[in-house]
């Protein structure tokens, strides 16, 4: 078995839920990323910032700007960084996110992506 942490990404840039969104799609943008956790004053998951939530802004007819709060995802789906990298995978096929949290007690400790599982096979292909 696989678990999670072995291929997780564990320097997780995150946001909290009254981040402004302009400075959230700045840290986005600037960190390289594609989607933002979003976290409680206590370090647990709140939500998660994608960018398909922020395309929003661009068809609102006026600049609303707001809060990260306003336009997060807050079902989210998590796993455990001993779970396993297949049901991982299985995860990330059936649904249309690109990358689930990884969680301990509550907090995020890493994030797997669907580029980090690519990179893991490629590894297996090249260790053999």
């Amino acid at each position: 078995m696989f678990p999670a942490k072995k291929v997780m990404s564990s320097d997780v840039v995150s946001v909290s839920r009254d981040t402004d969104i302009y400075e959230a799609i700045a840290t986005m943008v600037n960190a390289n990323v594609t989607g933002l956790p979003v976290v409680n004053a206590d370090g647990t998951l709140a939500g998660i910032l994608s960018e398909k939530d922020v395309l929003r802004l661009l068809c609102d007819a006026e600049d609303h700007a707001g809060k990260v709060e306003g336009y997060m995802t807050d079902e989210i789906v998590t796993f455990g960084e001993d779970d396993s990298l297949i049901d991982i995978s299985d995860c990330l096929m059936k649904h249309n996110f690109r990358r689930v949290p990884i969680l301990r007690d509550g907090k995020i400790v890493g994030i797997v992506s669907r580029r980090d599982v690519v990179r893991f096979i490629l590894s297996l292909r090249h260790t053999k």
